[in-house]
């Protein structure tokens, strides 16, 4: 009958629609396919080249404080994958840098990007100046700074660009930081408030930018250790917003760049050693060991977002209050590359040592382990720590050793006890500790109207 073929068309036409939508969808898979090939041909036909940067110096450039001058310091990018932060300058409308940043595996078709800014001491934020951008074609290069809107002559920016086609394999690592090593002092916030403790490098960290994290690291990372109660109270619950906030809060106070910054270059064993020197111990007329190296314990991370190690001696006072010793350091990270402690020593152990033997007579090394509970490293990738460091700091013998090893402890032991029986170290020095009415991080982060932080320390 006429009224049964309905059934029959309609069945078939559906089954032609589907038999249509399956076509579409395969050519959309060959389509897709297609494009990845493709980009993928195109990549290994695009050119890598190892740069060389050399930030000279800028002219001309406004005046943004009241005095008349500036304290000028850039940020620069390339193609957003890499960042460099350069030194401040105070105090001038020319400032020169002649900074230098060695970069492997950037594709020749990438982009310089520099912001220039004026660091303002005691501000949230600093002034914005200008910015310019400029591809990475070898030679010297004199660039205008552009300013804001109705802005634009900003002053005079000149950088030098070496390039040379990269010797390994760009489709592994790309925009690999390879030096030099720099490094930058911070000064906490509460140096100048302090009568009790005599030792100024207690309340320092230090920031320094190593070289090939991704080379022996790759993308691996630490996530923070879900099983630490304390590591809980900061990434989660209802509270762990607040707590974070206090945290991140002392972070920036404790990392804030500033005009009083120290900064210096590390290109042999000594510029290590001048590091770790002890310092000027206020208040003693001893300044015996004032250059030596310092027999002390660290704590560090080497943080994700830019492969920077930072370090503080682990008997710091602003330490107290906080629930993570390394999320301090960390910014609150939710993982890093790496984190744990470390202490120099000389060849043969601290328990071996005579101050009678001077540090430039003395073959030094370094001992680092994983012994953060925050983060838990993982203990097998102790071999990569070892070899990464070893190529940042060629001439300085590294051991790694894992938190359980007892070798470690005995190394460790006898820096303190080295530091307490010959160096007039007072053992509340060697961990985190305050007197009464002595402040601390915490307090001042407080005082801005951030929660106090809390919990264990680890």
């Amino acid at each position: 009958m006429p009224g049964r073929r309905n059934p029959i068309g309609i069945t078939s036409m559906f089954e032609r629609m589907h038999g249509a939508a399956y076509k579409a969808k395969d050519k959309a898979h060959d389509v897709a396919g297609m494009a990845k090939e493709y980009a993928q041909e195109m990549d290994l036909h695009v050119s890598y080249v190892d740069l060389e940067i050399q930030f000279i110096g800028a002219s001309g450039l406004p005046k943004m404080d009241l005095g008349g001058l500036s304290d000028p310091y850039f940020v620069a990018t390339l193609d957003d994958k890499i960042k460099f932060i350069s030194t401040v300058q105070p105090h001038t409308l020319n400032p020169v840098w002649n900074d230098l940043w060695r970069v492997k595996n950037v594709p020749v078709h990438a982009s310089l990007n520099v912001q220039v800014l004026d660091k303002d001491d005691g501000t949230p934020t600093d002034d914005y100046i200008g910015k310019f951008s400029t591809s990475i074609s070898p030679g010297t290069k004199e660039v205008e700074i552009e300013g804001p809107l109705f802005k634009r002559d900003r002053g005079t920016f000149w950088v030098k660009i070496e390039s040379k086609p990269s010797t390994n394999d760009p489709h592994l690592h790309q925009y690999v930081f390879d030096g030099p090593v720099r490094y930058s002092r911070h000064f906490s916030p509460l140096v100048g408030r302090l009568t009790s403790v005599n030792d100024d490098r207690l309340y320092c960290t230090w920031k320094m930018y190593i070289k090939g994290v991704r080379l022996f690291f790759g993308e691996r990372t630490q996530h923070w250790n879900v099983n630490y109660k304390a590591a809980q109270t900061i990434f989660q619950g209802a509270t762990s917003l607040a707590v974070r906030s206090g945290i991140q809060a002392g972070h920036r106070m404790l990392y804030a760049r500033s005009t009083t910054n120290g900064f210096g270059v590390i290109t042999a064993p000594a510029d290590i050693l001048a590091i770790l020197h002890g310092g000027n111990r206020r208040g003693q007329n001893d300044t015996r060991f004032e250059h030596r190296v310092k027999p002390a314990v660290y704590t560090y991370i080497i943080a994700v977002e830019d492969d920077s190690l930072r370090f503080s001696e682990t008997g710091a006072a602003f330490f107290v209050d906080f629930a993570s010793k390394h999320a301090l350091h960390s910014n609150c990270a939710e993982a890093v590359r790496y984190s744990g402690e470390f202490h120099p020593r000389p060849k043969g152990g601290w328990e071996n040592f005579s101050d009678d033997t001077p540090d430039t007579e003395t073959e030094w090394e370094l001992v680092i382990d994983n012994n953060s509970g925050t983060y838990a490293p993982d203990k097998t990738l102790l071999p990569d720590l070892k070899a990464l460091l070893e190529y940042n700091f060629p001439g300085f013998r590294i051991f790694a050793l894992d938190r359980e090893d007892p070798q470690l402890e005995q190394s460790r032991e006898a820096c303190r006890a080295y530091a307490i029986h010959n160096r007039g170290v007072k053992n509340t020095e060697l961990q985190p500790h305050t007197e009464e009415g002595e402040p601390v991080l915490s307090h001042e982060v407080e005082a801005q109207g951030h929660p106090a932080p809390g919990g264990p320390l680890t």
